[in-house]
């Protein structure tokens, strides 16, 4: 037996997202059947996160096993690009790893960036993956804001109602807001997430950026641990899981 760690890209608008679902098309299953082509082995694909419908993923790290330990990574990722043909899924890289190795419990950090464009024009070549934004966005309030939410915290104000999660205690390590041409991007890294923990983050500083909250509002609002205190949640549009460190 081999174990695999591959880093995938994906566009994630026509998918129901990451996991296996009877309701649509997921990446994962995809991925799976991919496998299965090029090599005739039904394997279950481990993934660091597990990204919504519409999320999208520049560096998605997985794992998994193939019972025949002689293809070589090269072989591994060309064959499984080739049997993903024209889906916007495809293997960035691929390194043989010990079976210790856990895509989602060997990580120590994942990244996300939102991407808010910040213009009066719609999108044209990035519709659907961005969140388009006419009315000018204030990024040094937004940032003034997010520095709020950096370090340990219950961010119950920022958890979907069907988030699994044990506890709503998690530690943002990094949020920054940065102007990137008329795109704002937004850069979270955290060990893990709760669900939609940053869109709902992003919703919020979003009425900071247009003036209608104070950055001190986030401040109360993650103390409230309501989250109907916080704003809406933003689009799936704009969201990309970066890369993930082990």
């Amino acid at each position: 037996m081999q174990k695999y760690r591959s880093k995938v890209e994906y566009d994630g608008r026509h998918y129901v997202g990451w996991q296996r679902q009877d309701n649509g098309p997921s990446i994962q299953a995809a991925v799976e059947e991919a496998i299965l082509n090029f090599c005739g082995e039904q394997v279950e694909v481990i993934a660091a996160g597990r990204t919504d419908s519409g999320v999208h993923a520049l560096g998605m790290t997985t794992h998994f096993t193939l019972l025949n330990n002689n293809h070589d990574p090269a072989t591994v990722r060309k064959a499984i690009n080739f049997h993903l043909g024209s889906q916007p899924i495809k293997i960035i890289e691929t390194e043989i790893v010990p079976d210790s190795f856990h895509a989602r419990f060997s990580a120590i950090e994942r990244r996300y960036l939102y991407r808010i464009l910040n213009r009066q024009s719609p999108p044209t070549l990035d519709s659907g993956r961005v969140w388009h934004v006419p009315r000018k966005l204030d990024i040094a309030e937004m940032q003034e804001a997010a520095e709020m939410l950096i370090g340990e915290h219950d961010f119950s104000s920022f958890r979907a109602k069907d988030c699994q999660a044990a506890s709503p205690i998690k530690t943002l390590n990094v949020i920054k807001v940065i102007k990137n041409g008329d795109e704002i991007h937004i850069i979270a890294h955290a060990r893990s997430f709760l669900h939609r923990q940053i869109r709902n983050i992003v919703g919020s500083l979003k009425l900071v950026g247009e003036g209608k909250w104070d950055p001190d509002d986030i401040k109360r609002i993650l103390l409230a641990k309501n989250r109907a205190k916080a704003g809406p949640t933003a689009p799936a549009d704009g969201l990309y899981f970066l890369e993930v460190i082990y």
